[in-house]
């Protein structure tokens, strides 16, 4: 927020000068205290965002094969192929550990 000097219409500054704060002006003597500080802060809400592998449902009836999980080391991971680029680039498969239920993909 910006406030403009009464008397010749330059900015205000704010500065502590001892407890209190005041807005003063560097061009003219006028000086103003604050007599109570008020503060509110507004978070946005955050936008709901869909998984793009279709949730839990998405990973009911997908088959098992054998990949090292990068977090446990357990050997079997569930998988899925996703066109995840264009069509002339490879698919994107997506692994989910059998045992910890990690989830990574190549």
């Amino acid at each position: 927020m910006l406030f403009f000097c009464p008397n010749c219409a330059n900015a205000l500054y704010m500065e502590k000068q001892g407890e209190c704060l005041v807005f003063l002006c560097h061009t003219c003597p006028y000086l103003y205290k604050v007599t109570k500080t008020i503060a509110s802060r507004n978070y946005p809400k955050l936008k709901q965002v869909d998984d793009i592998l279709g949730g839990k449902a998405a990973w009911e009836n997908v088959d098992s094969t054998e990949a090292t999980c990068p977090k446990c080391d357990h050997n079997q991971a569930f998988f899925m192929q996703i066109q995840t680029r264009s069509a002339d680039e490879p698919m994107t498969v997506f692994y989910k550990c059998c045992s910890c239920g990690h989830r990574w993909k190549d």
